[in-house]
């Protein structure tokens, strides 16, 4: 009886792990193709293909893949906690399988040929394929989406028109994280980010851009403050107003360069790192703040903020940035088509962004 059960559980072993060796190859077809798996033709599935098939070892597409992503060998071992030379092994195993040179010597370590590069991009696209599915697996099919956002936009834009964006992700969960620092994408610190950049093309390597709004920068403070400066009328005359900053000065300058405005002094006033409190600030009569107009819609309909004055000056725009792996996934293709549905087209240049 014993060996009856061991026996059956190497047969579903070998099950288990035939599926898996399907499933990823499916994962690299369909990725190299750039379709959803379930779009993927029926060619994909076919059993004439799947007998074609010659799927290296997974442990060496593992140890590989590991290898391109942290660049030594040694990493890649620590990772996977075992010896370098199982990690060499694996890699030169790999080689033979694909008959093609993956690494080559480059001082006192190894670096990826130019195949390789291409073959370890090809991997990591199929590897979050497959973590994506086990995850949804994981969470009953439903796997929350975290977008990490400025305060500002999330709490006066995007707040309101959350349930849409809900209804579009099929009613997973939505983790709108305000925040001003840039998450890690390679630790998984979020599926995609919203933030205010001068340039698209800024963004790190691996990810992709697309600006959906570019909104005027106002020059606002309270009607009292206004009041008080009757001989205000162009931005050269705030040049010796109290100012509000973000995190420094920067934005200031760049909005009195766009204004045509050359020889600034020194600039000084308060630092208040985030937007929302720039604006407050405003409201309590501190001085002139500088806010996109996409912020304060509200309080300069009713009153309570108002522009020092007539400006037409733009820096940059609002973006949103992603994984290039995952740009043309559903849930990076919906929330995409959401924010495009936010923000009316006279706001949104035409897109700009780093492909």
């Amino acid at each position: 009886m014993a060996g009856g059960a061991g026996g059956e559980r190497r047969v579903a072993g070998e099950g288990a792990r035939a599926v898996l060796a399907e499933m990823f190859h499916t994962a690299v077809e369909i990725t190299a193709a750039g379709i959803a798996p379930s779009l993927a033709p029926a060619s994909v599935h076919s059993p004439k293909v799947r007998m074609a098939r010659r799927l290296p070892p997974l442990l060496a597409l593992r140890a590989f893949d590991i290898f391109a992503r942290q660049g030594t060998v040694r990493a890649a071992a620590d990772e996977l906690a075992v010896s370098h030379t199982v990690v060499s092994r694996h890699i030169q195993n790999l080689e033979q399988a694909v008959g093609v040179k993956l690494v080559a010597k480059s001082g006192r370590g190894l670096s990826l040929t130019r195949e390789g590069i291409r073959y370890a991009a090809q991997l990591r696209r199929a590897f979050d394929l497959i973590g994506e599915a086990s995850n949804e697996l994981r969470n009953g099919g439903m796997e929350a989406v975290h977008i990490c956002c400025l305060a500002g936009l999330a709490s006066r834009c995007l707040l309101a028109r959350l349930p849409e964006l809900e209804e579009a992700l099929t009613g997973r969960e939505v983790i709108l994280q305000p925040t001003s620092t840039r998450p890690d994408f390679s630790r998984e610190e979020a599926d995609a980010e919203i933030m205010y950049l001068e340039d698209g093309n800024s963004v790190a390597e691996g990810l992709r851009s697309e600006m959906f709004a570019r909104p005027r920068i106002l020059a606002i403070a309270s009607p009292e403050f206004k009041a008080r400066y009757p001989d205000v009328r162009t931005p050269a005359d705030l040049v010796g107003l109290p100012l509000i900053h973000e995190q420094s000065t920067g934005m200031w300058e760049a909005w009195f360069e766009e204004a045509g405005i050359a020889e600034l002094p020194r600039l000084r006033g308060p630092r208040l790192w985030q937007a929302h409190l720039t604006i407050e600030a405003a409201r309590l009569g501190r001085g002139v703040a500088l806010v996109s107009d996409l912020l304060v819609t509200e309080p300069l309909a009713n009153g309570k903020l108002v522009e020092m004055v007539d400006s037409n000056v733009t820096i940059g725009g609002y973006y949103f940035i992603a994984p290039a792996h995952r740009w043309n996934t559903p849930v990076i293709s919906a929330i995409r088509q959401w924010l495009r549905g936010v923000f009316p087209p006279d706001q949104t240049s035409p897109l700009q962004g780093n492909p």
